[in-house]
């Protein structure tokens, strides 16, 4: 609705940081006080998950693009296990001077985590229809509701939902923004999660938020009744199957009509500040019931196969890099492949099988790359995005073709610039957007999307926040890392950029470099404390 939509652009302009002022936010931190990290259902039935055997053998990287060669595995408990523990679990402890935290395999905004996980099972072998919460710090089930869903075959749905206040804390404001780009980090996570056994992903934002959040009981009061609520975010359905049906709307009944179990822990005792405007924004942009989105038949193979490098290992391993070696040159085919892995390709990781049509373009800020000049590039995904970067983009800007890019890859030479002060003032003064071999800045496609739907909001953040698993795993994949940058000056990116409406937004930074890694912080294994459960 129109009045929704203005609350969109209002919270989008007002939220922009600018080289003026940042968006508002605390005027401190006290990072003893940070939020608790993990969400917890006190009471709740607990069912303890067997653990991924590091011995399993895991396939290639290159195997999840190829069909048929990942062989679907079993839709059971340990599979399930598999499944969260590769895309929401722990993959390591970080420790420093008394200090201790953990990494996740889904990355977050300041690791802070706002998106919580829950499972909808039905007739999955090992584990009673119902709905789940998942708890990655000791890699269990949370029983919320033991609800019979029918006798049809197994079913997996996945449910998300975003804790505001866990990025509101740190970022005030604009912490709505990130929570939907964590969000779109998870479904990547899932995705390659997913493919990694055998599985496939479609995506059921179709539902309305507000069945989403009867679903997963998340509208029970009484269970959030002294903790922050959880808003409702979408629902994937994961399976070994080609197509499954719709979610009955029995179900949505049946978990309303169902007796719920465990009181949500406060995860902040004692707030400081609250931010209305999140609320608002939320309120906005929630969704209403749509028609089913149909998956996609086909999706063209990648242009640049992937390394061969083992999947699950590469989910572990995947970290946000802190600094990058500026002296360092990212060889041209790698920085193609990165580029390649990001196209539309729904069925293959990161995008399920019946995501959208690309609503989310690139410019490409190149460093250091191999063989390739430095300069301001373009990466449209999609021909509809070549025309409106065409259009909107600056006058001055060449639009070359790039030939050392394979055909069917639509990377565009805009100037031969070095813009590597640049990328790390449009960053918000970040070295690191400077130092890495290349920078990105994506740009969806808002007005349109925008007025059509305010839940569009939403959708082009998530968008942005899978491109940019893409970019995590496949930078990893080659010894090269990966940082996603929510912090940046919108109107400068703008202006830079010769954008002087907002056909096209910036919704997303994204860098890529050669880490240096300080050694002073220890490494420790993910689950050490629950290593020989199975």
């Amino acid at each position: 609705m129109p009045e929704q939509a203005a609350v969109v652009r209002d919270y989008h302009r007002r939220t922009s940081h600018t080289l003026q002022a940042y968006a508002r936010g605390p005027e401190a931190l006290d990072w003893s006080e940070q939020p608790d990290p993990i969400r917890r259902f006190d009471g709740a039935v607990c069912i303890e998950l067997p653990l991924l055997d590091q011995s399993t053998p895991s396939p290639s990287l290159a195997e999840l693009f190829v069909p048929g060669s990942v062989a679907a595995a079993p839709l059971c408990l340990e599979n399930l296990a598999a499944l969260l523990e590769l895309s929401l679990g722990i993959s390591a402890w970080k420790a420093y001077m008394g200090d201790r935290w953990a990494l996740r395999c889904n990355p977050s905004s300041g690791n802070l985590h706002p998106t919580e996980g829950y499972v909808v099972a039905a007739g999955i072998s090992g584990l009673a229809d119902g709905v789940y919460h998942y708890r990655p710090d000791t890699h269990l089930l949370e029983q919320r509701s033991r609800i019979d869903f029918g006798d049809g075959g197994p079913r997996l749905i996945i449910g998300l939902s975003s804790i505001t206040w866990r990025e509101g804390w740190k970022y005030g404001e604009r912490a709505f923004r990130y929570c939907q780009l964590d969000c779109g980090h998870a479904i990547g996570a899932f995705a390659y999660a997913s493919a990694s056994l055998g599985w496939r992903i479609n995506l059921l934002d179709h539902h309305s938020s507000a069945d989403v959040a009867a679903l997963l009981g998340l509208d029970q009061a009484g269970s959030f009744a002294d903790a922050e609520a959880e808003i409702p975010e979408l629902l994937l359905e994961i399976s070994p199957y080609p197509s499954t049906a719709d979610i009955p709307a029995c179900w949505f009944e049946r978990a309303t009509q169902s007796a719920w179990q465990g009181q949500a822990n406060r995860i902040d005792p004692h707030p400081y500040g609250s931010w209305p405007l999140i609320d608002q924004i939320a309120l906005a942009s929630a969704k209403a019931e749509t028609t089913p989105m149909a998956p996609a038949l086909t999706a063209t193979p990648r242009l640049l196969p992937p390394v061969d490098i083992a999947t699950h290992k590469l989910i572990r391993q995947r970290r946000s890099a802190q600094h990058f070696d500026p002296r360092v040159l990212l060889p041209l085919d790698d920085f193609l492949r990165m580029l390649d892995a990001v196209l539309w390709r729904p069925g293959l990781p990161p995008w399920p099988a019946n995501s959208d049509l690309p609503h989310t373009h690139l410019v490409l800020f190149v460093h250091r790359i191999a063989g390739l000049r430095q300069g301001l590039y373009a990466l449209p995904r999609s021909d509809k995005g070549l025309k409106l970067m065409q259009q909107q983009l600056r006058e001055q800007f060449l639009w070359q073709k790039t030939e050392l890019a394979p055909e069917l890859l639509p990377l565009y030479l805009l100037v031969h610039a070095d813009s590597r002060n640049a990328a790390r003032t449009l960053s918000c003064m970040q070295p690191i957007a400077g130092d890495a071999a290349f920078a990105v800045a994506m740009l969806g496609e808002f007005d349109e999307m925008i007025d059509r739907d305010a839940y569009a909001y939403r959708q082009l953040f998530i968008e942005a926040g899978v491109i940019g698993q893409a970019l995590y795993l496949e930078a990893e994949a080659v010894g090269y890392r990966g940082t996603g940058i929510g912090c940046y000056f919108d109107p400068s990116v703008h202006e830079t950029l010769g954008l002087t409406d907002t056909t096209l937004q910036s919704m997303y930074h994204f860098t890529v470099g050669m880490p240096l890694v300080d050694d002073r912080i220890e490494t420790l294994p993910a689950y050490a404390h629950i290593e020989r459960r199975t």
